[in-house]
């Protein structure tokens, strides 16, 4: 397969199992994400959708890459948009999780797929996402990828707290695990050479 190619369907298959992700740790109801719970304030501060909460979210984080110099590309553009137009339409079509058992099962599905998906996407090298951007810049000057990410998910979860965004025990487990299984996938899809 080309290498072209197969950087676009890393990316639209990254942007796509994050969004799908997103959605599993929504309806897991034991708490969001930090960036869930960022959404969450920010849509029930402003009054819009959780979806459109996390578009809203990417365009300001854009703004972040001035100083980091980082540098779009067609994912970038992507996935500011794809990923919360997905999680609306997988939300609103998943079915409430009726035990403990399938909450858990939907939280481990949520941080998997964001995990994977962002090594998947980021890997491809077609730009990172507004928010991976910032990861990306960090992992620049210096700091480990797993670092990075795990710093922008106590800030997300922090300002998002303060907004009143849901939380609950799996926005802990989230901050803490998403950026291992980001790191562990990595090396499998990295075409950043």
């Amino acid at each position: 397969m080309p290498l072209l190619i197969r950087r676009y369907i890393q990316a639209v298959t990254g942007i796509t199992m994050i969004g799908i992700g997103v959605a599993f740790n929504y309806m897991a109801n034991l708490g969001l994400g930090p960036w869930g719970v960022l959404h969450d304030g920010i849509s029930k501060t402003i009054n819009i959708t959780y979806g459109q909460a996390g578009i809203l979210t990417s365009l300001i984080a854009l703004l972040l890459w001035i100083p980091l110099k980082q540098k779009p590309g067609i994912a970038t553009i992507f996935d500011a948009f794809w990923i919360g137009l997905t999680a609306d339409f997988i939300i609103s079509i998943l079915p409430d999780p009726q035990t403990l058992l399938t909450q858990i099962a939907y939280l481990v599905t949520g941080i998997t797929l964001i995990g994977l998906g962002t090594a998947v996407y980021v890997g491809g090298d077609l730009g990172a996402g507004p928010r991976d951007g910032i990861m990306v810049g960090l992992e620049r000057l210096g700091l480990k990828i797993g670092n990075a990410r795990t710093l922008l998910e106590f800030v997300a979860f922090s300002i998002g707290f303060l907004l009143g965004g849901k939380i609950g025990i799996a926005s802990i487990i989230i901050v803490l695990s998403i950026g291992r299984v980001l790191q562990v996938f990595m090396p499998f899809f990295d075409l950043r050479k």
